[in-house]
């Protein structure tokens, strides 16, 4: 009895060997369907393969270092050094040896869906993670860069076992513990990565809830960096508690 359409979709998804009989089978059937079917199924596989081959490469650091017995590696990165309102975040995570984070990347790269999936993840498999804020009035008074540092240190902080190593996204910290400073470390380093995206839903979960604070600023939508709407609420309605007096155009105002 030939097999439906739908029937063999349903096969094809739990597919995974390119060399089985099953599949063999199927591409000698030269319904349009069935074929299209087939067709999908390889893209689908060879993203798949590029999925887990990405993520061999973004362990690298922290496989170097496991060879070295060096187990508690936490990820660092922050987010919000650019808006014009509200605070950075940082995150740290150690993340376990044996994770299998497949398809996580820098929290640019991702949609909402896929952070919020990821961070779950994070949050019920991590060894231990951490996050760290520094307001809008600490970078007011010691400068965004400054500030950076100071959310990423208190994020290692609320770390429940202390890291023997830190993997910063271009950072170093003034702290007592071995740390290798990665230039785009988001997009490197899976541990980094982790942290990039925690902290990115923390500080967008923040800016929402400013935003329903504030509905005349539309924090929700632009998290407070220098769009078009936001320059204009700041013209008609005048600066909050949370903007950053320091950064131009806001300076002086």
């Amino acid at each position: 009895m030939t097999q439906t359409i739908e029937e063999i979709k349903i096969l094809l998804n739990g597919l995974t060997d390119k060399k089985s009989e099953i599949l063999n089978e199927l591409q000698n059937d030269q319904r349009v369907g069935v074929q299209k079917l087939i067709a999908k199924w390889f893209r689908d596989q060879e993203k798949i393969e590029l999925a887990h081959l990405k993520f061999q490469t973004m362990m690298e650091y922290e496989t170097n270092l496991y060879k070295k017995n060096i187990k508690l590696i936490a990820g660092v990165d922050e987010v919000g050094r650019g808006p014009l309102a509200g605070p950075v975040v940082a995150a740290a995570v150690i993340l376990d040896e044996n994770n299998t984070l497949i398809g996580l990347d820098d929290s640019k790269k991702l949609s909402k869906e896929k952070r919020q999936y990821f961070v779950e993840r994070i949050k019920r498999e991590a060894i231990s993670y951490g996050v760290g804020i520094a307001s809008s009035t600490e970078i007011d008074n010691i400068n965004i860069y400054e500030a950076t540092k100071l959310a990423m240190q208190r994020a290692i902080e609320q770390l429940n076992q202390s890291p023997e190593h830190l993997l910063i996204d271009a950072m170093k910290l003034p702290l007592n513990i071995s740390q290798t400073s990665i230039i785009k470390g988001d997009a490197t380093s899976i541990s980094i990565a982790a942290a990039s995206v925690l902290a990115k839903e923390t500080r967008d979960s923040l800016m929402t809830e400013l935003g329903k604070q504030y509905p005349q600023y539309g924090f929700e939508k632009h998290m407070g960096y220098g769009t078009k709407e936001h320059l204009e609420a700041i013209e008609v309605n005048g600066i909050i508690h949370e903007h950053r007096k320091s950064f131009a155009p806001i300076k002086g105002k």
